[in-house]
């Protein structure tokens, strides 16, 4: 879970900040229990060793011990950790660097935050490492499968000032992206729709309803099979680019999600996503310049076949 009340009753660990989870208002029973039977991905063993650890506490900073009753409406703070983490052999650069925000150019495959089982393979907790900056944030997302820009805040007290960017929609982003060319798909064009979760969590859906992703679209250049597109999303839906491509009938190449999903084994890292985070521009809210940033990443030729 984010740890948005963050009294730092525990050190970050190897660039990781602790998690946290907020005990009920009601009921009976240990803390022990409470976290066995709720964050039930690690053993009732894992929960012990880690008390005794001194690694689970309160947000007073009261270790919990293996009887502590539960303490309703806390926070109780620990560290997340994975057995087996896969390894991703490609780094990232970064780009650009002051004293508010960072911006780097991740490559495919590497996931920008913890999650699942990832966490030193990310981006953020590699940078941290890597730069000695404990409260990185970043201020918006890009699926792991994606390569291109992602924008940081450096400090806590500038984060809010990046994100109202982005909620009040004042950042141009273009990607970039390879998918079939279709001569009956005309473009330009502007793709509205509904989007929300599917039954499968992980994708997502059109629907009908007022739509709540929209997304400039433009042919750049093709040949019988494929295409170049250049994408501009208004809003920010998870997978919108790659769900409104696949909407038409142009699943972009490499995509193990839509329009199925036929995604490559743990390890495999021979079919990319043709899809690249080419371009972010903003007005600086705190110091007032204006920025325009470019990966230098490419997404290569058109495919031939």
């Amino acid at each position: 879970m984010h740890n948005t009340h963050d009294p730092r009753v525990l050190p970050l660990r190897e660039g990781v900040k602790p998690s946290c989870i907020v005990l009920p208002g009601t009921g009976a029973g240990s803390c022990l229990d409470f976290l066995a039977q709720r964050l039930s991905g690690v053993s009732r063993q894992g929960w012990l060793d880690r008390i005794e650890r001194g690694e689970v506490v309160d947000e007073l900073g009261r270790c919990i011990e293996v009887a502590t009753p539960l303490l309703h409406g806390l926070r109780v703070y620990y560290y997340r950790e994975v057995v087996t983490e896969p390894e991703v052999p490609f780094e990232a650069r970064v780009l650009f660097q002051d004293a508010h925000i960072l911006v780097a150019d991740k490559p495919h495959f590497l996931p920008v935050t913890p999650g699942g089982s990832y966490l030193q393979n990310t981006l953020l907790i590699r940078l941290k490492n890597q730069l000695g900056l404990p409260d990185l944030s970043p201020v918006h997302r890009i699926d792991r499968d994606t390569a291109g820009l992602v924008l940081f805040a450096i400090r806590r007290q500038d984060r809010g000032a990046y994100q109202a960017l982005f909620r009040q929609r004042t950042v141009h982003k273009a990607y970039e992206a390879i998918a079939p060319w279709n001569p009956a798909v005309a473009f330009p064009r502007e793709h509205a729709s509904r989007m929300q979760e599917s039954e499968n969590f992980i994708r997502m859906q059109e629907v009908d309803g007022v739509p709540n992703s929209f997304t400039h679209m433009e042919l750049l250049e093709h040949n019988e099979r494929w295409g170049r597109y250049a994408l501009s999303p208004v809003s920010g839906k998870r997978h919108q680019l790659r769900v409104h491509m696949a909407s038409l009938g142009l699943g972009l190449k490499g995509d193990g999600l839509y329009p199925v999903v036929d995604d490559a084994a743990e390890g495999d890292f021979s079919r990319p996503l043709m899809l690249l985070a080419k371009t972010l521009e903003f007005q600086d809210p705190i110091t007032g310049q204006q920025h325009k940033f470019s990966t230098q990443q490419s997404l290569g030729a058109l495919p031939s076949d």
